[in-house]
């Protein structure tokens, strides 16, 4: 919609309006809709996908709409390759908006009509105020420690008192008497004085409208009934309020959530793992079930339920079990929970995720090698690092590089044992775990040494390293040929 003229704006709306309208049912009960509206100025931050999905999960319980507005506004620090990943985060943990997403920015037409008309019907009046001017008046608030905020020396004056042709901007006019309570469905009733807000801008001096202004409009035409968001725009609910009084228009009811912390009890940040979305996926092997259950269970719970699936959230979840405290962010927690997830997954799908993570092209057989290994590598592992780490062995070339550990393990009569071993498994008739681990048994017992003094060399052998999946799970899953070759390349020292 970028330059769309302003009957097609004008026409937007009225499609907007429609559906608003038409969005109450005949009982004359509002349908819950919430919205998530992020700005693109950098990636899907952890607080930022947690508030999607708490907007999402409320929606789909009362049987409501999910909406997604991108507050692209600042034209400066907006970028295309954010808003994509913004878009590819919440496909990923599986947020799915409905209808298509609203750019903030498009409908700047819009907003600078709701100015106007509240400039018309005397809730808002230019301020002629120069930046000299306003810059004197902060002076004189600072040196007596005054609150900065302006002083409303045009609210009551007739523009006429303006020099011809000077340049404006529209303010609000704030009630100044009395209180605001608002009822928050998170953090209970909260009250502010009406006397600490000032009269904000609503229209530059440019005719762009500022960040409150366009808020609530859009809200407002989106039919917003819940406005579901961290409990840093709290202050802004009060600021927000008046335009929608002054339009005459229904006020939503309003959930602040409190932040994210640390595990140190510290505001979150890099350190912590305040990272991108994209960051616990592509860099930390974490998958989208246990990202989003993870974050659900910051700052809301169901008794002493752990492990929730999507079906369950949307069924349990409401603002009530919402908690009033920080929450705070265990990067140990979030790893255990997605080794949990790693476990019970699809052996195909975690096949297919671990491919595209190898650094080279799986044959088709290699690929459903990678499939049938699954059951023996996923228990082990954490995350899909882990995991592709972990299925590294299924596919190196002979003859293997031993890491350092894996050295160590075929010291002394260490290779004597391996040849040993490499005969016994050479006479294995049916290559299967059970008659693989019969073979390694017996020449244990014959050398007089325990089951596991057996397997360290073997495993050193077939994989190059100290650890890896049950020794005859890597046996079967290597199949006879590779893994007597394997054994072979070690049973000599090298030269």
């Amino acid at each position: 919609m970028l330059g769309a003229s302003a009957a097609e704006l004008a026409i937007d709306h009225q499609v907007w309006e429609h559906a608003r309208l038409s969005a109450t049912s005949d009982t004359g009960t509002k349908p819950v809709v919430t919205r998530f509206a992020p700005s693109p100025t950098g990636f899907l931050h952890i607080g930022g996908a947690r508030t999607a999905l708490f907007n999402l999960l409320y929606a789909r319980h009362h049987g409501g709409k999910f909406l997604l507005r991108i507050e692209d506004t600042d034209r400066v620090r907006s970028t295309q390759p954010a808003i994509e990943a913004i878009l590819d985060g919440l496909r990923w943990l599986g947020l799915d908006w409905d209808g298509e997403e609203v750019f903030q920015f498009a409908r700047a037409e819009r907003h600078a009509e709701v100015a106007r008309a509240m400039l018309a019907n005397g809730h808002a009046y230019k301020c002629f105020a120069t930046a000299e001017e306003l810059e004197a008046m902060r002076a004189e608030q600072r040196a007596n420690k005054q609150p900065l905020r302006y002083d409303g020396r045009w609210r009551d004056r007739d523009e006429s008192e303006a020099p011809a042709g000077a340049p404006y901007v529209i303010r609000l006019k704030a009630p100044r008497e009395g209180s605001v309570t608002i009822e928050d469905q998170v953090q209970g009733p909260v009250t502010v004085n009406n006397a600490e807000l000032d009269d904000m801008v609503l229209l530059r001096s440019d005719g762009t409208p500022t960040y409150m202004l366009a808020v609530v409009v859009d809200d407002h035409d989106m039919g917003v009934t819940h406005v579901i968001r961290g409990d840093d725009h709290l202050n802004n609910a009060f600021r927000q309020l008046p335009i929608y009084r002054a339009m005459g228009w229904p006020e939503p009811a309003y959930a602040h959530i409190p932040l994210i912390h640390g595990a140190d009890g510290a505001k979150l940040s890099k350190r912590h793992g305040a990272l991108g979305v994209d960051a616990y996926r592509d860099e930390m092997g974490i998958l989208p079930e246990a990202l989003s259950n993870y974050l659900l269970r910051l700052g809301w719970g169901h008794g002493d339920d752990e492990i929730i699936t999507r079906e369950q959230a949307i069924e349990w979840f409401d603002l009530s079990g919402v908690g009033k405290s920080p929450s705070r962010f265990d990067l140990k927690k979030l790893e255990n929970l997605n080794g949990h997830y790693i476990r019970a997954a699809d052996d195909a799908r975690l096949a297919d995720l671990v491919a595209a993570r190898l650094p080279f092209e799986l044959t088709e057989s290699q690929h459903d090698l990678l499939r049938r290994g699954m059951a023996a590598l996923k228990p082990r592992a954490a995350n899909l690092l882990e995991l592709s780490e972990g299925a590294a062995f299924l596919f190196r070339t002979r003859p293997l590089e031993l890491d350092e550990g894996a050295a160590a393990l075929l010291e002394g009569d260490a290779r004597a044992l391996l040849a040993r071993l490499h005969t016994a498994l050479d006479a294995v008739e049916a290559w299967d775990t059970e008659a693989l681990e019969a073979a390694v048994r017996t020449v244990a017992e014959d050398a007089g040494v325990k089951l596991g003094a057996a397997a360290q060399p073997l495993r050193a052998a077939l994989v190059g390293r100290r650890t890896s999946p049950g020794i005859f799970d890597v046996l079967a899953l290597l199949g006879r040929e590779e893994s007597l070759a394997r054994i072979a390349d070690q049973m000599t020292v090298p030269a």
